[in-house]
């Protein structure tokens, strides 16, 4: 990378998003900073997300894009879950290539040059459970859901997947979501009755909870865990 590019003053920023605070704060020695902004989208060195929340440009970047920390400043306040995050923690054998969250605030879709994002609602005292930071191989932290959690907000937000016998959510588990018998360990318990306490959706959650504890004392006992 030339010497010039790595003198820009974005460089300090890698692949963190910034508002137009940090911005604002950067250019205070300009006369006209709307200007300079403009200068530095039209040649590449600024990249805009969304209004207000821009990415140093490619060639100025210290890496890749971290998508789950991009997803967190892009919607807020908002917290990675759902399928991406089953696969995140390798719950679910599948690759995703949507970003998916949930947020207290209105549902969403999003989407730029770097990938398609979702945020989908939950009640706020729901929401905050079971919350914990990420890390990219960048070193990024980023917040998440719980192996545990993202799977109840599967659950509960799973449109027309009424109520479950306990034989149905197994099937639901194996089948649908191709559950990893093998990572089974990750799924806290006590996550499953932080949700179940919070008295929202609290029918499927039980369920849920009695079949995963059912499951690991079988995977326990197959010496798969």
């Amino acid at each position: 990378m030339h010497s010039k590019t790595l003198e820009h003053p974005l460089c300090r920023f890698g692949v963190v998003p910034l508002g137009r605070e940090a911005l604002d704060e950067l250019l205070a020695g300009y006369r006209r900073p709307n200007d300079k902004v403009s200068e530095w989208m039209r040649c590449g060195a600024l990249q805009p997300l969304r209004r207000g929340l821009y990415l140093a440009g490619q060639a100025l970047r210290s890496g890749p894009v971290c998508l789950p920390l991009l997803a967190n400043h892009l919607y807020g306040p908002s917290c990675v879950s759902l399928d991406f995050a089953l696969a995140w923690h390798g719950l679910i054998p599948e690759g995703v290539v949507e970003v998916t969250s949930v947020t207290p605030r209105r549902s969403r879709r999003l989407g730029n040059s770097l990938g398609r994002f979702s945020y989908q609602h939950l009640p706020l005292h729901y929401y905050a459970v079971g919350q914990e930071l990420g890390q990219g191989t960048d070193g990024l932290s980023f917040l998440i859901t719980s192996p545990a959690k993202a799977l109840c907000d599967r659950l509960v937000l799973s449109r027309g997947l009424a109520p479950l016998s306990r034989q149905l959510m197994r099937q639901w588990l194996l089948e649908d979501l191709r559950l990893d018998l093998n990572q089974l360990d990750q799924l806290d318990l006590a996550d499953f009755r932080a949700c179940l306490a919070t008295g929202f959706k609290s029918r499927q959650l039980s369920t849920l909870l009695a079949v995963v504890e059912a499951l690991q004392q079988e995977t326990l006992q197959q010496g798969l865990v």
